[in-house]
């Protein structure tokens, strides 16, 4: 059949017909909303290159988790951002679990990395001017199990050190934690869209950069293979990291694995379209939803993005 009798406009006609056609529905059940935990009381300072983003001290965090769960939106993920920092990221595994308990019914993930933490803002242990990777999983496990015992549901490890998946789940299964869940950064790329990011942590790198431990931006063969071993060490949920650059991974990802898969629709690919918005270049909110859409489309289950609120707010229950 062809033109005329195939028409494929007829589907498109009405907003009616358009719902009743949709193939791919971005719920308030696919998102995780991304909050910064600073020390003190009553902080809540506002991160320039990502308008709407606070970093927020841990009785703002609490009243945060409440709004959070009352636009029904399921979990979010904590970066805790201390005001002392050293060469271990010693308080990496100082975790306390005020989230958890101002809003029992999310799902409180832990990110699980040093950088925040160390001085140098690496990922992890620095011996010789290298970061270290085996030294650095005693580091990064301990963070773990010290995010279980405040409550966290998901630990997400998002350093990218080899066997750290391993690793925290062997601490976690002989620390009584068998029941937290692993959210792996499997496929996080040495990517340029996490400039704000790193303003909102202080955690740009005193030194060098991290591609010799983050994924090559060409890299998708690499990416699909560093998947399957952090199934093989006891990873629960893959995550590809950014997004929006990285359709393809995550779509080739979903066809190849059964596991729940999120994508982190990242700072920069944020704070682009929310100053687009703010010079009237686009319409910032059908452009979010546009792009938030695409990467459900594309076959992710989590989708973490700093837009959560806003547009939980504007989907249907």
């Amino acid at each position: 059949m062809s033109f005329p009798s195939v028409r494929m406009r007829r589907l498109r006609r009405s907003e009616a017909l358009r719902r009743l056609s949709r193939e791919a529905r971005l719920s308030r059940d696919d998102l995780v909303l991304p909050l910064f935990a600073v020390e003190g009381t009553r902080v809540r300072q506002p991160v320039a290159s990502m308008p709407g983003v606070f970093r927020l001290s841990p009785d703002e965090i609490a009243e945060e988790a409440k709004r959070v769960a009352d636009l029904g939106i399921p979990a979010l993920i904590l970066f805790g951002v201390p005001a002392a920092k050293d060469a271990r990221g010693s308080g990496a595994d100082r975790a306390d679990g005020i989230a958890k308990r101002a809003a029992p019914e999310l799902c409180v993930i832990t990110d699980v990395c040093l950088c925040e933490y160390t001085d140098h803002g690496h990922c992890g242990v620095i011996e010789n001017g290298e970061v270290a990777n085996d030294p650095s999983l005693e580091r990064l496990a301990a963070a773990a199990v010290s995010h279980a015992r405040a409550g966290a549901d998901v630990v997400a490890p998002s350093d990218m050190m080899d066997g750290r998946v391993g690793a925290i789940r062997r601490a976690l299964d002989e620390s009584g934690f068998a029941e937290v869940a692993i959210l792996a950064y499997a496929a996080k790329y040495a990517s340029a869209f996490y400039g704000p990011f790193r303003e909102a942590a202080e955690s740009a790198p005193a030194f060098g950069d991290r591609r010799g431990y983050q994924m090559d931006p060409p890299n998708r063969r690499e990416a699909l293979r560093e998947m399957e071993l952090d199934l093989a060490e006891g990873a629960d949920v893959l995550m590809v990291k950014p997004a929006l650059p990285y359709l393809d991974v995550l779509a080739e990802a979903r066809r190849r694995f059964e596991v729940p898969l999120a994508a982190y629709h990242v700072s920069g690919e944020y704070a682009m379209l929310m100053a687009a918005a703010e010079r009237g270049w686009l319409d910032g909110t059908r452009a979010m939803l546009e792009a938030l859409v695409s990467i459900k489309r594309a076959g992710a289950d989590w989708i973490l993005t700093y837009a959560a609120k806003e547009v939980a707010a504007r989907l249907a229950p």
